[in-house]
């Protein structure tokens, strides 16, 4: 069966929106975006400069007073109206979701429910911030705290999922009090831009919420930018390290969610075909390109073969193809570039002494043309390869056997990155004992990312990064701290 052509008709119009007017382009470069399932152009968008950024932000500091001082029950209702909205127009936003970077249609509208879902939570919380009184001492005085939003707030979000990063950050900066420059990612703009038109019609005031669609340019410009007040990035480590050094010389703060090698530590009381399915998880999920999924698997040997073995028969019933079809599973990664470079990841781990249990071939046939590649299972991986310890961002999963617990935490916790880890067994006692070692943000017990809600805080340690996303924390993420004094005895 052939591909389905993906509607360009749907497409949305506004590569920005800056003070509450829709442009079609920036004043930058033209760029043309490439559907990953035919590597077939689907439009040319005009993104934008520096300049761009400019106007952006002077948009946002002249909403800025007004939002501030707006009531929270006002900011609330804003926000509930806003997720209905995006409920209601969940038909429209769908399809993007898959045009824009591969993702399979069937998903979608999980995406859009869990944009919605974010708004609402944090509208919850838009009319509950309060501050706190502080018992004081040497003399009678009162003292409180207040927690104050920073102002002017810098999003930078990546193109695995946009819609999924730009809302976990959006709808917190938002229910603190901030306004927003929010940077669309040039290679998958078009949730980011329809959830913008979006916002417009929920009725925010102009300048509240901006878009400017570009590149690393764009990005660098808003961290550079004194009148950004705060940034916050998702995306790679290399990346942020720009990002910090820039955010430097304004002493800018600058929150981090960055990538991981998530473990997935499977010991042999574990429930053996659900811990497989959610291994394969890893590989799976948004094609394998998300930041937090567990693609390090660590299996106790006395079980080993047999979950190689119902891994790779799970593996041999994931459909990848067209992501627009309603039987596919998996689609594409993002780009030829990605597709080479993980095809020789894959093939360095083969080198390094990993067996390799199924896929490694880019698809031909039908598929030849887009960027395809099955799930792959390479096994007896060295956990001191470069496989083993870099981040592939793709369909590869790397498995390691293990003999003891104690030698299960030291392998899980020896990597760089600590974004999240996974431990499947029926134990509880040994569920509670694991995750209490495990140096990652999120940990989960027999899951594969059914915690990533808005209600429960989310972030790496170490090289993962630093701040929160969802819950109270990441309310706080967007919030300065401000005590004041009274004296009571003059």
């Amino acid at each position: 069966m052939g591909f389905l052509n993906p509607d360009r008709s749907v497409l949305p119009r506004a590569a920005l929106v800056i003070g509450g007017a829709s442009e079609a382009g920036g004043s930058g470069e033209a760029f043309e975006h490439v559907y990953p399932g035919t590597a077939e152009v689907t439009t040319q968008l005009r993104l934008a400069n520096a300049d761009d950024v400019d106007r952006a932000v002077a948009a946002a500091r002249a909403a800025a007073p007004a939002w501030r001082a707006l009531a929270g029950d006002r900011r609330r209702d804003l926000m509930l109206r806003l997720a209905a909205l995006i409920e209601e127009k969940a038909a429209e936003m769908i399809p993007l979701l898959s045009i824009e970077n591969g993702s399979i249609v069937i998903a979608g509208p999980h995406m859009s429910a869990d944009a919605a879902q974010k708004f609402r939570y944090f509208g919850g919380w838009a009319d509950k911030i309060e501050g706190r009184t502080v018992a004081t001492w040497g003399g009678p005085a009162h003292d409180y705290v207040s927690y104050e939003p920073y102002g002017v707030v810098g999003l930078i979000v990546p193109w695995n999922g946009p819609l999924f990063a730009a809302t976990m950050c959006l709808a917190p900066a938002l229910a603190a009090g901030n306004c927003v420059v929010l940077k669309a990612p040039e290679n998958a703009p078009f949730s980011i831009m329809k959830l913008v038109e979006i916002i417009g019609l929920a009725g925010f005031p102009p300048g509240v919420v901006n878009l400017v669609t570009g590149g690393p340019d764009v990005g660098a410009a808003m961290v550079a930018h004194s009148g950004i007040d705060k940034i916050e990035f998702i995306g790679s480590g290399a990346t942020a390290r720009k990002i910090l050094a820039s955010a430097a010389d304004t002493l800018k703060p600058v929150g981090l969610e960055l990538g991981g090698k998530s473990a997935v530590i499977v010991f042999a009381d574990a429930n053996l075909q659900g811990a497989a399915r959610r291994g394969l998880a890893g590989a799976v999920s948004a094609n394998g390109q998300g930041c937090v999924n567990g693609t390090r698997l660590l299996v106790e040997r006395s079980i080993y073969e047999p979950y190689l073995q119902m891994l790779a028969a799970m593996a041999g019933h994931i459909k990848v193809g067209d992501p627009l079809a309603m039987d596919t599973i998996m689609g594409p990664v993002i780009s030829e570039a990605s597709l080479g470079r993980i095809q020789g990841m894959v093939g360095g781990g083969v080198a390094d002494g990993a067996r390799l249990v199924c896929g490694g071939e880019r698809l031909g046939g039908d598929h030849a043309a887009g960027f395809f590649l099955p799930v792959t299972v390479l096994a007896d991986v060295s956990p001191g390869s470069a496989i083993a310890r870099t981040e592939v961002f793709g369909p590869v999963l790397v498995v390691t056997p293990f003999d003891s617990e104690e030698e299960a935490v030291t392998l899980a916790n020896d990597s760089e990155y600590g974004l999240g880890a996974y431990i499947h067994t029926t134990n509880l006692a040994r569920a509670h004992r694991v995750a209490g070692q495990m140096m990652a943000g999120q940990v989960q017990v027999n899951g594969s990312g059914e915690a990533m809600t808005p209600c429960v805080p989310f972030g790496g340690m170490k090289r993962s990064g630093h701040g929160r996303l969802g819950g109270i924390e990441a309310l706080r993420e967007f919030q300065q701290v401000r005590n004041v004094w009274v004296n009571l005895q003059d």
